[in-house]
């Protein structure tokens, strides 16, 4: 392998400097969500421009390379996932799916089981949704109401729903987690969600006991609405998915399903559907043009040897299959540590992932699990992400009192070192 040029790598170093340096002063400034003020996208075409200014060859040269990445055919891929993932959340959520899944969820929730239930309940509700971020607002009032009524304390209850956020935010078929993940790994979700689900439940198992034994009897709010049928466009995305049915189809299905659920019930009129699809395509703008720009600055560093310098530096101490995977885990660790966003940091690492894996015989559905396990790891414990941030400020906690709780992430995160260790699960051959 080329030994590369690290000075390629300036640019993805400003890129993150910029990011985490603008969180570090406006955390210190006092200002909300600090590590999100300025925007992914604006740091990203500074790392772009300094790329341009360093790179060997000419002006259209450089805008070759640069294009060819943004035009990546998995980026493309990735990016119109992104849009139709987010018109389904959004028609979803706007005929009231979310409402009713909580309600229904608290509804047959006994009161000796309230913690484990609002963590099952944010389960669920993510892995319906695909966004930690979503099912965190939705679920969190909910569940520090529940805690103030039952005289629970309110940072376990609240650790309980970031718990729940992240199991749904690493496992399901419409986050955008996963749709990184797989596409830059190259293998299909279902495959890779069996291959993840294996190595998540024992984690969220463990996490429930833990809530049954440490958890006390709570009360539950009476006069719970919900609706059934309401549920129905979640369940069918995920039944679909993992049926194997081409994910474009899985989500237009599920985008006209709660469609024709708002329509007759009529929390949708026709304009109403499509603005709210349209909205739900917005919402994923950030993510949409970070992706292509992401995917452009990487060609430039390739180009220019960055890569390969990585990769040589982690390679050359990878002395087995094992010493790969946990290579991986580390790599899309200090990405999300530093870019406080893990899609962020699976958009950055994957390419790179993806190659080590190739060399060293990691099988792709391990390592799109692993790339997805460790960034929704670090993801739900840094006390500067927008989980425990948007958790904190609804639930008037610091971020800090909730981290003690976070039982599902930490098992999760020993789940997956013992996955690597113990070379489970075994991928299965394909036929």
């Amino acid at each position: 392998m080329k030994k590369g040029n690290p000075t390629a790598l300036l640019p993805l170093v400003v890129f993150l400097a910029l990011f985490l340096g603008s969180g570090i002063y406006f955390n210190m400034q006092g200002v909300d969500m600090a590590f999100y003020q300025l925007p992914a996208p604006v740091a990203a075409i500074v790392g772009i421009i300094l790329a341009f200014v360093m790179g060997k060859g000419s002006i259209d040269e450089k805008m070759d390379t640069f294009v060819s990445g943004v035009g990546d055919s998995n980026i493309i891929i990735m990016c119109m996932i992104y849009l139709l993932a987010g018109g389904f959340s959004a028609v979803a959520s706007a005929m009231g799916g979310v409402d009713s899944t909580v309600n229904f969820g608290l509804s047959i929730i006994p009161p000796s089981l309230i913690l484990p239930g609002i963590f099952i309940i944010a389960c669920f509700v993510s892995t319906s949704m695909g966004t930690s971020m979503g099912t965190i607002s939705a679920v969190a009032p909910i569940a520090v109401e529940m805690a103030i009524k039952a005289q629970l304390p309110v940072a376990v209850a609240v650790g309980a729903v970031v718990g729940g956020a992240m199991f749904g935010d690493n496992l399901s078929m419409i986050s955008d987690t996963t749709i990184a993940a797989t596409r830059t790994q190259g293998c299909e979700m279902k495959d890779k969600f069996i291959m993840n689900f294996k190595i998540a439940l024992p984690a969220a198992i463990l996490t429930i006991i833990i809530m049954i034994i440490t958890g006390v009897s709570g009360q539950i709010p009476a006069d719970l609405d919900y609706s059934v049928i309401k549920i129905v466009p979640y369940i069918a995305v995920l039944v679909l998915a993992l049926a194997g049915i081409n994910v474009f189809l899985v989500l237009i299905i599920g985008i006209v399903l709660g469609g024709i659920i708002g329509l007759i019930d009529g929390s949708l009129t026709f304009i109403s559907f499509a603005q709210t699809i349209y909205e739900g395509f917005t919402s994923m703008q950030e993510v949409f043009i970070l992706s292509l720009l992401v995917g452009g600055l990487a060609a430039l560093i390739a180009k220019d040897g960055g890569v390969d310098y990585l990769l040589h530096a982690i390679t050359s101490r990878i002395k087995s299959t094992r010493g790969a995977e946990a290579g991986i885990g580390a790599l899309v660790s200090v990405a999300d540590i530093c870019t406080a966003n893990n899609t962020v940091a699976i958009v950055i690492t994957g390419p790179m992932a993806k190659q080590i894996a190739d060399e060293n015989g990691v099988d792709p559905r391990r390592s799109a699990s692993i790339l997805d396990i460790f960034s929704c790891v670090w993801q739900g414990i840094i006390p500067y992400g927008a989980q425990l941030l948007l958790a904190g400020q609804l639930a008037q906690l610091s971020p800090l009192e909730i981290m003690p709780t976070l039982y599902y992430p930490y098992l999760l995160a020993l789940a997956g070192i013992l996955a690597i260790l113990f070379g489970f699960p075994k991928a299965p051959v394909k036929k």
